[in-house]
């Protein structure tokens, strides 16, 4: 039997951590630096990007990173060769970018919202959450697999949502689509790029303390809200979500493919 060490064994692999300069998408790239990966973050937020990479560096790591917006499709195809360039090959891509998509129609206490109503929707902020939210996962397992296949497999990995699986009212209504697209987009790549030896899963989080919902839980109302869906009583730390990320990366999960894994303190559970 295999050395527990040896199951998780990341070190070497090279790694693109989308969205990674804050939130879960850094959660990921810590976790992998840390157990030895060379790791490059792609984000649009240069300078915390740099802030960043700079930490990660200073603890030893092999890092650095590549500011960009994952809606740029000719930036994505550049600079995921930049990365196969430097590292010789690419061994797993964490597809992790991602925005608010806003309030939602209700309040968490019930209130209707009328910004939050579809009649009122604005179309390019409707086009712009499917397009981070959606599209670039699209963009983003193109080119993990073009570089791949030629080297025989890899590992990606889709940041999702609990809302692919449930319906809220209090989340923007674009969010909810797109998150459902993300998950059934995975199951159809498992279907088709198995062959090639990469697999590719769905990391799907409930409430987690993030850039892209720290403000909001900000809100006491809003955090206890968001609290009381858990049945452990508290909002996840991205600290829950590396042994995830870590075992999704390594030769641990070389069975598992197609899967939406949930991380969300019992939510769901709770929500339906």
């Amino acid at each position: 039997m295999a050395a527990l060490q040896e199951m998780f064994n990341v070190r070497g692999r090279s790694v693109i951590v989308t969205g990674g300069a804050s939130g879960i998408g850094r959660a990921y790239a810590e976790v992998m630096a840390d157990n030895g990966a060379r790791v490059c973050i792609f984000d649009r937020d240069a300078g915390n990007l740099d802030v960043v990479v700079k930490e990660l560096q200073r603890d030893g790591a092999d890092v650095w990173g590549q500011a960009l917006d994952v809606s740029d499709r000719a930036g994505m195809a550049a600079a995921f060769d930049a990365v196969a360039e430097r590292h010789g090959r690419i061994d797993v891509v964490f597809a992790n970018a991602g925005i608010d998509a806003g309030p939602g129609f209700l309040s968490t206490t019930g209130e209707r919202i009328p910004e939050g109503a579809i009649d009122v929707l604005d179309d390019d902020h409707w086009d712009r959450v499917i397009e981070v939210n959606l599209t670039s996962v699209y963009t983003t397992v193109k080119h993990a697999a073009r570089h791949m296949k030629a080297t025989g497999g890899g590992r990606i990995i889709v940041t999702s949502s609990i809302a692919a699986q449930i319906n809220e009212a209090i989340v923007g209504t674009p969010y909810m689509p797109a998150k459902a697209g993300v998950d059934h987009f995975v199951r159809q790549m498992a279907m088709e790029l198995g062959a090639f030896g990469i697999l590719i899963n769905c990391i799907s989080p409930g409430p987690f303390m993030t850039n892209i919902a720290g403000g909001r839980l900000k809100i006491p109302a809003d955090r206890k809200a968001f609290e009381a869906q858990s049945l452990i009583g508290r909002i996840g730390d991205t600290e829950d979500i590396k042994g995830l990320a870590l075992y999704l990366a390594s030769p641990c999960s070389s069975y598992v493919t197609g899967s939406q894994i949930v991380i969300d303190g019992g939510a769901m559970h709770r929500i339906a």
